[in-house]
């Protein structure tokens, strides 16, 4: 039987002492301190390089639509992958915290409205996404976690995404950024309650309450810290390799806006006419994207003219309401529920929308694309 040590969770076998643990942290602080001031730096130098490249070595001429693509898609693809290098990296140690099953505790047992409070903000830092809803959604109910609980963790796990908030945040700022972080929480929270309050148990599939509730792990072992930079590393792995291919096409579309669809265009269609925000959810529904690859298509439609509260509510349906989440949640809820869950989400995206079309939020979204 193998024994553990309580200070690092390496096994005796392996592990000399604690002195093992300080240098494999300095090891990694060794690697991890440059690399972040390589990252800084390169980042700083994409601005000048894009327009180095656009207009030196390519030769285009100076504001052709054609130009303007080509810079924005030079400048733009580097700029998102990196990060979202940054930010998978540092989620993904935050995330070696987080498993199913202890987030099962934390919210199993909790009074209903601080429970959808404390799902909505898990969902926010757990790598869970709408391929794995089933499961979870299953784990949850079967574990005590309230029905309206559970789906305030299932809406606010894509929509309130820690990769779109980095994004936004480097795109357009701290104010921006607060506005997706807020709206996308309190729709979590505020749809999970009244979903909860309408008491539609009997709307989950009957086999759902059937499984059996899975043996737990039992106490997890304690990561070390250089195993919490590996699974960081295993995250930029295996995020950004799935997710880098809808980048480029999200930011191409973005180029072929910000380069070709003449000013103020996109106003009409994604302005602040009463119609625009209900007609952006409908569209964004069919859809589908991940977070990263639909940042660069709001950058592009808000620096043509659109909306900002129109833009939101566009983002956030395609994130929250797409219709690969309706097929995948249907095995687990009828149709009566899934009708219920798009109309409170849907109903609570359009008023983000109404909300920040009203505000005068103009110039802190010029201040945002005034880099571009």
């Amino acid at each position: 039987m193998n024994t553990v040590h309580d200070s690092c969770g390496c096994d005796l076998a392996t592990c000399s002492a604690p002195g093992k643990k300080s240098a494999d942290v300095l090891r990694y602080l060794a690697f991890l301190i440059p690399a972040l001031v390589f990252w800084v730096v390169l980042y700083n130098f994409l601005a000048p390089a894009a327009n180095w490249l656009t207009y030196s070595l390519f030769g285009l001429p100076r504001q052709t639509h054609l130009a303007l693509a080509v810079e924005f898609f030079i400048f733009e693809a580097p700029k998102v992958l990196m990060l979202l290098t940054l930010v998978v990296f540092g989620v993904g140690i935050v995330r070696s915290f987080f498993t199913p099953e202890n987030t099962r505790k934390i919210l199993a047992g909790k009074q209903e409205f601080l429970g959808n409070i404390l799902a909505g903000i898990l969902g926010i830092v757990t790598p869970f996404c709408s391929c794995s809803a089933v499961p979870l959604f299953i784990g949850f109910v079967t574990t005590g976690v309230p029905l309206g609980v559970t789906l305030s963790f299932l809406i606010s796990a894509p929509m309130v995404n820690e990769i779109a908030l980095v994004l936004l945040y480097g795109l357009f700022g701290w104010r921006v950024a607060a506005i997706y972080l807020s709206t996308g929480l309190v729709i979590a929270i505020v749809s999970g309650w009244v979903i909860g309050r309408l008491n539609m148990e009997r709307h989950v599939e009957e086999w759902v309450y059937k499984t059996p509730v899975g043996i737990g792990a039992g106490d997890e072992q304690k990561l070390t810290f250089a195993k919490r930079i590996q699974y960081g590393k295993d995250a930029v792995i295996e995020i950004v390799g799935k997710v880098w291919p809808y980048v480029i096409v999200g930011i191409a579309v973005g180029a072929g806006i910000h380069g070709y669809v003449p000013e103020g265009f996109m106003a009409g269609i994604m302005g602040k006419q009463w119609w625009a925000v209900p007609v952006s959810v409908l569209l964004g529904i069919p859809m589908y994207s991940n977070a990263a690859g639909i940042i660069p298509i709001v950058q592009a439609l808000l620096g043509k003219g659109a909306a900002l509260g129109t833009v939101l509510a566009f983002m956030m349906a395609v994130i929250a309401l797409s219709l690969p989440e309706f097929i995948i949640l249907r095995k687990v809820l009828k149709p009566r529920l899934i009708a219920v869950f798009i109309g409170v989400v849907g109903f609570g995206i359009m008023a983000v929308g109404y909300l920040f079309n009203a505000l005068p939020l103009q110039r802190v979204v010029e201040t945002g694309l005034g880099h571009v």
